[in-house]
């Protein structure tokens, strides 16, 4: 089954390596002020990947909030939020927090997190220098599950409630103040099959973090049929991907237009747009990729 015909939209994305608030505050004050720009986003790191470790990372969420208080208008959420670094119940309260500080603006993004995968794993690093445990890839996803059902259940609760799960236990768990949205927005970045069913039975939006329009359809397949598994219509799962795109490559707006349009054939309505803009102005995105992309919706 494919997912119903949506109206397209548009964000940013600013990875904090290397930059200072007044840096990330500038874009976003920027996006603000431009209508075809409907969200931003941050990045979840505590040290950067690659490259030297003392470069500056700001924290995501604290970041984020001091944003929503400086923007009126865009949704605003971090791609996504490693669930291995801060408690569920911490994080749910973190998440409300912003959404008052936002008035209603916060899109929930959300991931399994580091795991302690074969070959190269950028996550190493981050996770020794800051004393997280790295866990098997079924366990990561698994915690993600049990961690969306306790985020959403403090959202929803009136009253104190115990749980007990395979990671989490808890006694008279409460949230308030309550999200001013009833329940923000979940996005849920991922692609393998585990994570795929963790998306069918909590996500609102799903996040593909790659721009390959053949693996993104195929991926998506998964997706719709394991929705249809546990009886939720596919097209209640906005689908996004993130992209990055370089001013600086002559040859970038081109490319970029013509993947835009492959990915939207293949069902992506929901675009978070990485921009390495070399000193020109945020306007050159809508002047070159957004403008066309919803000229030709």
């Amino acid at each position: 089954m494919t997912t119903p015909a949506r109206r397209l939209s548009f964000g940013i994305k600013t990875s904090q390596i290397g930059l200072s608030y007044a840096d990330i505050l500038a874009s976003w004050r920027d996006a603000d002020a431009i209508d075809v720009f409907e969200h931003a986003w941050l990045w979840d790191h505590m040290v950067p990947l690659r490259g030297e470790t003392t470069a500056a990372a700001l924290e995501a969420w604290t970041l984020l909030a001091a944003l929503a208080a400086q923007t009126s208008r865009l949704r605003l959420g971090v791609m996504v939020t490693s669930n291995r670094l801060r408690l569920p119940t911490l994080l749910a309260k973190m998440a409300a927090t912003v959404d008052i500080v936002s008035g209603g603006r916060l899109d929930f993004g959300i991931g399994a997190g580091g795991s302690n995968t074969a070959g190269e794993n950028p996550a190493i690093r981050e996770f020794a220098a800051y004393g997280v445990p790295l866990v098997s890839p079924a366990r990561a996803v698994r915690d993600l599950d049990e961690a969306l059902r306790v985020i959403r259940r403090m959202w929803a609760a009136a009253e104190p409630f115990d749980f007990d799960g395979p990671s989490i236990h808890l006694r008279g768990a409460i949230c308030e103040p309550k999200p001013v949205q009833r329940q923000p927005p979940i996005l849920i970045g991922g692609w393998g099959d585990r994570a795929l069913r963790v998306v069918a039975e909590h996500a609102d939006i799903w996040n593909f973090p790659w721009p390959s329009a053949q693996e993104f359809a195929a991926r998506s397949s998964v997706l719709d049929r394991y929705c249809e598994e546990i009886g939720r219509s596919p097209g209640e799962v906005t689908r996004s991907v993130q992209l990055i795109v370089r001013a600086d490559d002559p040859a970038e707006p081109a490319a970029s237009r013509a993947l835009l349009g492959e990915l939207i054939a293949a069902g992506a309505t929901h675009f978070v747009i990485a921009p390495v803009l070399g000193g020109r102005p945020l306007s050159w995105l809508v002047d070159n990729l957004v403008g066309p992309a919803l000229a030709g919706a």
